[in-house]
């Protein structure tokens, strides 16, 4: 749990158990130095991070949407555009690099604070190990919706784990208003979604031609699905994605497939992957055009996951499901 507690000990609500964080904060503000266990990693900010390199678009876009855009010097591995009202603001970032930024590149730009989607963002072949980065005075964050090991790997991904990121990330960059004012927006919103009540079936595709790479049963995928009212085919996958065979989706035959659109792989071509398929040409979802796009930057938890899960219930409601 994160516990936060002013100079009376009074402790707040925080976030889950993917990630501890201790400080000395007053209501409204955090107090440096604060504490954090970052997917078992412990790290320490002395002050409020004020030159963030951030990896992949979640992350950029949770700082946008906590205010601290201001704060980032450079991104790299992003995933497509960010939506309004965050466009402008995030296609100004400087992009340093279009995959994982290399060790050199990161201490090029003199960061106090790397804030990386994935974890393996941190390796001697990327930006570096956490331990490596922390001796030269960089601090490290991973989101925690996803750490791998037990028992920080949120498994399955919730709400919870998403809303508790924006408090994590919201006390790291001291807006603690903005991150429970998020919060509170984010729980109204997904009040709000009416899922489909069909009991529809789905493929959630993300990549791949000769095996597809499907969403799993523990991540963003199978939390929006659910939410949206659709039963994930791919849910016995114990991971967020993972691979899946033609033959099995064929057997499962979903009444709908979800398509990742993405720059390297867009909704476009995978319809045409699909339709050109001896085997796939003839599930129904595929004879019955029965598609909804989900971009690829709100397929990965932050703060689209709840607007992802609300578009996906809208557009499955105006599909005609093709019957068995």
């Amino acid at each position: 749990m994160l516990a936060a507690c002013s100079q009376s000990d009074a402790q707040v609500p925080a976030p889950g158990p993917t990630t501890t964080v201790t400080s000395s904060a007053a209501p409204g503000a955090t107090t440096y130095p604060l504490t954090i266990d970052n997917c078992g990693t412990e790290v320490t900010f002395a002050r409020r991070p004020e030159r963030i390199l951030t990896i992949k678009s979640a992350t950029t876009e949770m700082l946008l949407a906590l205010g601290a855009g201001g704060s980032i010097i450079g991104t790299a591995y992003p995933d497509g555009p960010a939506p309004e009202p965050w466009t402008a603001q995030a296609a100004a970032i400087p992009v340093l690099a279009e995959k994982v930024p290399s060790h050199e590149v990161v201490l090029e730009a003199e960061p106090d604070l790397v804030y990386a989607g994935w974890e393996s963002n941190f390796s001697a072949e990327g930006a570096g190990e956490r331990a490596d980065l922390e001796k030269l005075g960089v601090r490290t964050l991973v989101a925690p919706s996803a750490c791998k090991a037990a028992p920080y790997a949120p498994k399955p991904l919730t709400f919870e784990t998403v809303f508790d990121e924006i408090t994590l990330v919201g006390s790291v960059v001291d807006r603690v208003p903005e991150a429970a004012a998020l919060v509170a927006e984010q729980r109204s919103a997904l009040d709000s979604i009416k899922p489909d009540d069909r009991g529809l079936s789905a493929l959630w595709f993300s990549s791949g031609s000769d095996t597809p790479y499907v969403g799993g049963g523990t991540g963003a995928p199978q939390l929006v699905m659910t939410t949206a009212g659709l039963t994930n085919i791919g849910s016995a996958i114990d991971d967020a994605w993972g691979p899946m065979s033609w033959e099995a989706v064929t057997e499962a035959d979903p009444d709908v497939i979800v398509l990742v659109d993405s720059p390297w792989n867009s909704a476009e071509k995978k319809k045409a992957l699909l339709a050109a398929g001896p085997v796939t040409k003839q599930l129904r979802a595929v004879r019955s055009a029965s598609y909804v796009v989900v971009p690829f930057p709100a397929t990965e938890a932050g703060v689209r996951t709840v607007a992802a899960a609300a578009q996906l219930a809208t557009d499955i409601g105006h599909l005609e499901i093709a019957p068995r």
